[in-house]
């Protein structure tokens, strides 16, 4: 039994679907039963929909007046854990999920005291839907993103769901949640939240 089981641990998840709210997504969902699953090994939270907010292109940080990116940094860095939901377009994570893998390139020039990236000791994963082959294209982009800018990532860090392809059957419009897909999750959360509390418990040496 892990003894650090009651640390507990914040997570974010951004939902990178194209739709605003309130139309219902995929991706929302799948990051929904990722939290859901997360907090059974204590994590609480919440999800964003980057598409309700006017999260500017760039680079840096903060990219100006309006820039709404500044407030869902701040979320992300006072949290262990961020989930990364996309849907599959084209063969390709969203246009949002690279716009936020591309604002998140700003954490490179950002170190802590010791010369640490702000991003050391945070752990990720990511969650994928589609009608499409692609899922394990699409983890691979985010998963190589994701450690470039200084997240860890546990065993089996992404869980997905896609349908048949050229048909229009959602994962939102299942009956219920595939086994597989469910089992998929709880592992991500078991092992996402397990390396999370490791790391908080043992931070990576000084730069």
């Amino acid at each position: 039994m892990d003894p650090n089981r009651n640390t507990p641990l914040r997570a974010v998840a951004l939902v990178c679907t194209l739709t605003p709210s309130p139309a219902p997504s995929s991706s929302q969902l799948l990051a929904e039963q990722t939290m859901a699953a997360l907090a059974e090994h204590g994590v609480t939270g919440k999800t964003v929909r980057i598409a309700d907010h006017d999260v500017k292109p760039g680079v840096q940080t903060d990219m100006g007046d309006g820039d709404a990116w500044p407030e869902i940094r701040d979320t992300i860095l006072g949290t262990d854990i961020l989930i990364l939901s996309t849907p599959i377009w084209l063969g390709h994570p969203s246009s949002i999920a690279q716009r936020v893998l591309e604002r998140l390139n700003a954490e490179i020039s950002e170190s802590d005291d010791e010369g640490r990236m702000l991003t050391y000791g945070k752990v990720a994963a990511v969650c994928v839907v589609g009608n499409e082959d692609g899922a394990h294209k699409v983890s691979a982009d985010l998963f190589q993103g994701l450690n470039d800018v200084g997240f860890s990532l546990a065993p089996n860090a992404v869980t997905y769901w896609v349908g048949e392809a050229m048909q229009g059957t959602d994962y939102q419009d299942l009956d219920k949640t595939p086994e597989k897909t469910a089992a998929t999750t709880a592992a991500l959360a078991a092992n996402t939240a397990h390396l999370a509390r490791r790391l908080k418990g043992n931070p990576y040496p000084a730069s």
